[in-house]
């Protein structure tokens, strides 16, 4: 039997594919050592494993058992992979060993933490071996064969592997069941019709032990080595492991923690589940995909197309390990370089996000707790009575009649429908929620929802074919089949039925893990592989069905064990395509669970968070990480949902949150209010102006999110995207950027007066005042004072602003300001795109504006590069330039001389341009 090892360049198992024939690895960076130690390095290594284990013996009193074999002691402990990994189960050696594996104890763990593996896989662990490899028009297929079984049930002997190099950029790996179809995840992915000509990686094989060596050419780096430990595929447990290039690694959702991941022993889990965000736990969503920023400042991402119960475990090595409980390993790999570059291309593969209406990028608010419609609309009047933005009202579950779906509380929420009439009035929307689970014991013939469902079969069923019965909000409940077709009409259905009565603009789609206040069902859930697989992965409440429905439940796609964690997404789909068909505009639909693709149709809100200054911080990886897995329409509840705010918290929390690309503040029941209006007026101040910042922002958000649209940018951006060679940047989460230009550094602790924040190496400019700030790429100390939140624009910038109103619509109407920041050799470059905000598919049907600012060798021009009528209806009134060193003699706009203002901290404004958004034009200063 081989050994688990790197290639090395004499070793005749390595196949190159990339090329045509065989050829040996590099040399020099990246070049595929043994992986434990050096041949030379044997004997020493031996006897200082030896040595070492003696004297722990000897200092343990003997605790530690009999000396392992040479062969396991020759693992370091950062490489030892978990041959073991099933939680609540004391590991021994007898049970370790009756797997063939090594055992060694060390020191337990921190508390929380999952520590070394005592038991991990010996060098000589039997795994698959590749029996034949042929060239096919996209790349080639395989047959991997294990001849010694594993020790899960249902061992698959023989494997299919199938590789497509389907970009220079973009690897496809697929490992499946060579004999009998498996499940799959029903998501849209492109197919290719030829093969790379020139793709910038290089694949390599080991034939026995089989294992897949990926390398980036320009650099050797090696990115995947899943030699590392052996490939398990069974029934119901797949497990690959691989080495990671460096330990700056990121994605992996929907947890709680810092951006960064650590690979100290850390396990991610993936299952939605209902639960306050906590550490440690797996969260609402599941995002099988991970960014990695390899030495030098390049990156490459990880795809596992896989909706099965899974779990990531991170180990210092690096190493990773992917382990999942039932489908195919299909893996996608992008190769970037860049980061922003590995996000456009994971999002060619799952669909990049829509284009949210205008509307949706207002300030929003809600509560759950209104106790009626007319004390939401004693909201909207204090509201609008200060003067402080908001395009939208929302309603938690109050509204409905004993909290059923489709159903409006006739006593307290009578006036709904006058309230939606007035908020169309005032150009504002309302919103409200919806759940999955649809109640089940209203008399027959009196709630058409579960009757018509009932009727039509489109509800989740148990193994006996009867609708699953669970427990949520209305009492006991069933829960949609949203992998049926038919419920998506049914959904419609319901919708039209309502908004025929209450013309609602969007919907918060909530509890679609699904939840379920029972674990299962009423009846529990039956005996069987799938409520009680051969493994199950470290999910909160050691049980598939804790606080969901079972996983054997019957869908129309496939078992709920398959489907679980695309139930989100299945929901968005059909909430999406029924606000299209009953609203005939973009729709707005934010969602609780999520899965990849969703930002093709709705947004997500970071969940249950509660009032501490300590959810306000990691509500910036959450924006983060949802801006790599392609759903930027993202936030948190704003001053926290639960447990009860404070002036100060709500204050800075507002001044954040109006820099959420999603800005919503919402509260829980029975907590004083944390409206804006519910503050003393300095603090209602200091948040109606940073809301009024947000709006003056619009044009510029805007068009961040017609690019994340059109090419899958991130809105809300890691400092290290833009200065990937910058290392100190890999570790920012306190701080954020929207787009390339405007750099947020919000204050997250409480009683100060200014904050300390990393400015990359340039200039940058005070967003308000314009003064600017030179930076060698350093932390520096801002003031903060309570009513402030520091903005700073960067360099080589020309950033599109508005005169703020009170709402997007009445904002769209005023003249815009354009703020250009000058590099330090006088450019600067900027873009806006415009539109009527609300219209489906305006950029496919060539229904907007695009225009393309440019400073150089000072002259300012604006060209027009696409036109429509709506531009027709804004003018460009300022220009503000940063950064002009000394004051001009004259301005001349279009030739034509024209008046200016310049301020000692070098900016140059010329007002009353009155040019409107559709004409090009040029401002020179001599």
């Amino acid at each position: 039997m081989k050994s688990y090892q790197k290639l090395t360049t004499t070793q005749p198992a390595a196949c190159r594919v990339e090329e045509e024939g065989a050829a040996p690895l590099p040399t020099g960076r990246g070049k595929l050592a043994p992986w434990w130690v050096g041949s030379g390095l044997l004997v020493v290594a031996v006897l200082l494993s030896t040595i070492t284990v003696w004297v722990l013996r000897q200092v343990s009193g003997g605790w530690l058992g009999p000396t392992p074999p040479p062969k396991c002691l020759l693992v370091p402990e950062s490489r030892r992979f978990d041959c073991y990994p099933e939680r609540r189960v004391v590991v021994t050696q007898e049970l370790c060993e009756s797997r063939g594996c090594c055992f060694i104890q060390t020191p337990p763990p921190a508390e929380g933490k999952r520590g070394v593996p005592w038991c991990f896989y010996p060098p000589d662990f039997p795994s698959y071996t590749l029996e034949s490899l042929n060239q096919t028009a996209l790349g080639m297929a395989g047959l991997l064969v294990r001849r010694e079984k594993a020790y899960y049930p249902r061992d698959i002997e023989k494997l299919r592997l199938d590789v497509e190099f389907e970009t220079d950029t973009r690897l496809h790996i697929k490992i499946t069941d060579a004999a009998n179809p498996r499940y799959e995840v029903p998501l849209d992915v492109p197919r290719v019709m030829k093969r790379a000509e020139h793709p910038i990686y290089s694949l390599n094989f080991s034939w026995d032990p089989f294992g897949v060596l990926l390398q980036r050419k320009a650099t050797g780096t090696v990115l995947l080595n899943t030699t590392v430990a052996p490939l398990i595929f069974a029934d119901q447990f797949l497990q690959i492991s691989t080495s990671l290039p460096s330990k700056f690694l990121y994605g992996l959702g929907e947890h709680r923690g810092s951006f960064l991941h650590s690979l100290d022993w850390n396990t991610l889990t993936l299952w939605a589940r209902d639960v306050s965000p906590t550490e440690l736990f797996n969260l609402y969503g599941a995002h099988p995909f991970y960014l990695l920023m390899e030495e030098g400042g390049d990156a490459h991402g990880v795809f596992l197309l896989n909706s099965n119960a899974m779990e990531v475990a991170l180990q210092p090595a690096p190493g990773l390990t992917w382990r999942t409980i039932g489908g195919v390993l299909d893996f996608y790999i992008f190769l970037g370089p860049d980061p922003n570059m590995v996000i456009q291309q994971y999002q060619q593969v799952i669909g990049f996000p829509a284009m949210p209406p205008l509307w949706a990028l207002g300030f929003h608010l809600c509560r759950w707790g209104y106790r009626s419609s007319n004390e939401t609309w004693q909201t909207v009047r204090a509201m609008r009575n200060y003067q402080i933005p908001q395009d939208a009202q929302w309603n938690d579950i109050d509204y409905m009649d004993g909290y059923r779906d489709f159903t409006l509380d006739s006593q307290k929420f009578a006036s709904l429908p006058s309230l939606v009439q007035d908020l169309h009035k005032h150009g504002q929307h309302y919103v409200m929620i919806l759940d999955p689970g649809i109640s089940s014991t209203s008399p027959h013939g009196s709630y058409w929802p579960f009757d018509e469902g009932l009727r039509r079969g489109l509800f989740l069923n148990t193994t006996q074919g009867q609708p699953l019965i669970g427990q949520v909000w209305p009492g006991f409940t069933a829960f949609a089949d949203f992998s049926n077709p038919a419920t998506h009409q049914w959904w419609l259905e319901n919708l039209q039925h309502f908004y025929a009565h209450v013309p609602f603009d969007g919907l918060w789609i909530d509890m679609n893990e699904p939840s379920n206040f029972m674990d299962g069902s009423e009846d529990g859930c039956p005996p069987g592989d799938f409520d009680s697989p051969p493994y199950t992965p470290a999910v909160l409440g050691d049980s598939l069905s804790a606080k969901t429905v079972c996983a054997s439940a019957k869908q129309k796609a496939s078992v709920h064990y398959n489907l679980h964690n695309l139930y989100g997404l299945m929901e968005a789909k059909a909430t999406a395509s029924a606000l299209i068909q009953i609203r005939g505009k973009r729709p707005f639909v934010i969602s609780r669970s999520t899965f990849p693709s969703q930002g093709r149709y709705s947004g997500h809100w970071l969940g249950d968070n509660r009032s501490q200054w300590k959810d306000m911080y990691y509500s910036i990886p959450g924006l983060l990480s949802f801006s790599l897995f392609g759903i930027p329409l993202v936030g948190a509840d704003i001053c926290g949902f639960s447990g009860s705010t404070s002036e100060e918290l709500c204050t800075r929390w507002m001044q954040l949150g109006a820099f959420y690309p999603f800005a919503r503040n919402h509260n829980t029941q029975n907590e004083k209010a944390q409206d804006p209006t519910a503050f003393s007026p300095a603090a209602r101040t200091a948040m109606k102006d940073v809301l009024l910042t947000r709006y003056s922002l619009l044009p510029f958000l805007y068009t961040l999110f017609h690019r994340a649209h059109l090419q899958g940018d991130t809105v809300a951006r890691p400092l290290f995207f833009e200065f990937p060679r910058d290392v100190a940047t890999w570790e920012l989460d306190r701080q954020f950027l929207w787009g390339r230009s405007l750099l947020v550094t919000p204050v997250l602790e409480p009683g100060v007066d200014s904050v300390t924040g990393y400015v990359p190496q340039g200039t940058w400019y005070d967003f308000y005042t314009g003064s600017s700030v030179n930076s060698s790429g350093e932390m520096l100390k801002m003031s903060a004072p309570l009513e402030h939140l520091n903005l700073h624009i960067r360099e080589g910038s020309v950033l599109p602003t508005q005169k703020p109103g009170t709402t997007t619509g009445m904002t769209r109407g005023n003249p815009l300001r354009l703020i250009v920041a000058l590099s330090s050799h006088s450019t600067a470059w900027g873009d806006l795109f415009w539109d009527d905000g609300e219209s489906l598919d305006t950029f496919e049907q060539g229904n907007y504006s695009y225009v393309v600012f440019n400073v150089t060798q000072n002259i300012f021009t604006s060209t027009v590069l696409h036109a429509s009528t709506e531009a027709t209806k804004v003018t460009i009134g300022t220009l503000s330039i940063f950064g002009m060193q000394k004051p001009p003699s004259k301005v001349l706009l279009n030739g034509q001389e024209k008046p200016f203002s310049y301020l000692d901290n070098q900016v140059l404004t010329v007002s009353d341009l009155g040019i409107s958004l559709s004409q090009g034009f040029s401002l020179q200063w001599l």
